[in-house]
């Protein structure tokens, strides 16, 4: 398997990448002298098709598993999920050196995360993740966080993990859809940290999303060495670690306006950052032509870059958007592909201007 580590100090973890590896996961873990006893949280769905495999690996490897099924969907994503994620933690007699085992997508990743970081004031956390948008982005620099009724992930905290174990062979039980939601991060890349890339997207886009082998594993490798870059440098995203928020301020008052049930993450996400790259543009800090590529690549991968929704609804949604600074909403804007800004000080009116240029019916 491939690996890059996240260098933090103690807290420094590796991120492992294969095909068809998932049978290494308990040897894997060894090194990291946990408690004989993990638990492993999956959602209904993924556990059908890996749940009993997980469970079969992992008790090969001699730890006893505790196994833990939550629903499925973006709005289980809460403090009363994790509430019952704590019950069975208590009644299975998990320990401060008992490991939880994340094994699904960004949402069982997040809440299994908090409940890990919470629990006994944090257990070790191990993420297994099985969709595109969790091998490249969620699993990776530990945010972890539930929802509140009125905004995403506003109760979480920082909790990074023991180790990231991506086994690309499980992208192929996806539906089509979630594949193309999660290039929207890998897209997003491109235009925060690494043109190169970005172009690199644009010429490989129909073999990535074939999942063709050598240029998924270099797409997923390399987003990952991004991130990495990213939160070694910055974890507790007090600077450069904010760039990996480009397009979310916007993405997630779409995902809130529509109580998660219109938009799979990466989707809202894409309307986002073609209404970040519009609003660069109304300010003069990104030429037409960088965004007509963001726009092109976006759509060629067939992720929105508009949204039916008023622009006066999803301004006062930002207002809650945990990214706020000093009352008001923090974009990441691009100057150029690979190349972005903190920007703070935008005004009601050219944030309006830009949500209803990406209006559409």
């Amino acid at each position: 398997m491939e690996r890059l580590t996240v260098e933090l100090g103690e807290r420094s973890y590796q991120i492992m990448i294969g095909f068809a590896d998932l049978d290494q996961l308990g040897a894997n873990l060894q090194p990291l002298n946990l408690a004989d006893r993990i638990c492993l949280i999956t959602n209904t769905t993924v556990g059908k098709l890996y749940g009993g495999r997980v469970k079969s690996v992992l008790a090969d490897s001699g730890y006893a598993v505790s196994y833990y099924e939550a629903p499925d969907g973006e709005e289980y994503k809460t403090l009363q999920s994790a509430a019952a994620i704590y019950d069975h933690l208590v009644d299975g007699g998990m320990e401060r050196g008992s490991a939880v085992v994340a094994l699904g997508g960004g949402v069982v990743g997040d809440l299994a995360g908090f409940a890990a970081a919470t629990y006994m004031r944090g257990v070790p956390l191990i993420q297994v993740p099985t969709t595109l948008l969790a091998q490249v982005d969620s699993s990776v620099g530990g945010k972890v966080a539930v929802n509140h009724p009125r905004g995403k992930n506003l109760i979480g905290c920082f909790y990074q993990p023991r180790l990231v174990f991506a086994d690309l062979q499980m992208l192929r039980t996806l539906p089509e859809r979630e594949i193309r939601a999660g290039m929207s991060e890998v897209i997003k890349y491109g235009v925060i940290w690494d043109s190169t890339f970005f172009a690199f997207l644009e010429q490989h886009l129909g073999r990535i999303l074939n999942l063709e082998p050598d240029a998924l594993m270099e797409t997923i490798k390399r987003s990952c060495a991004i991130k990495a870059e990213v939160v070694s440098g910055d974890e507790r995203e007090q600077g450069l670690r904010a760039t990996l928020n480009f397009g979310h301020t916007i993405g997630h008052a779409l995902e809130s306006l529509t109580d998660y049930q219109v938009y799979r993450h990466g989707e809202a996400i894409a309307a986002g950052m073609a209404a970040a790259a519009m609003l660069a543009s109304g300010r003069g800090m990104l030429e037409a032509a960088d965004r007509e590529r963001l726009v092109a690549l976006l759509r060629r991968t067939g992720l929105p870059v508009s949204f039916p929704y008023p622009a006066r609804d999803l301004l006062e949604l930002m207002s809650h958007d945990k990214k706020v600074f000093e009352g008001r909403p923090r974009f990441i804007l691009p100057l150029k592909i690979g190349e972005v800004e903190i920007c703070s000080d935008l005004g009601d009116k050219e944030i309006m201007a830009a949500l209803s240029a990406c209006f559409k019916q």
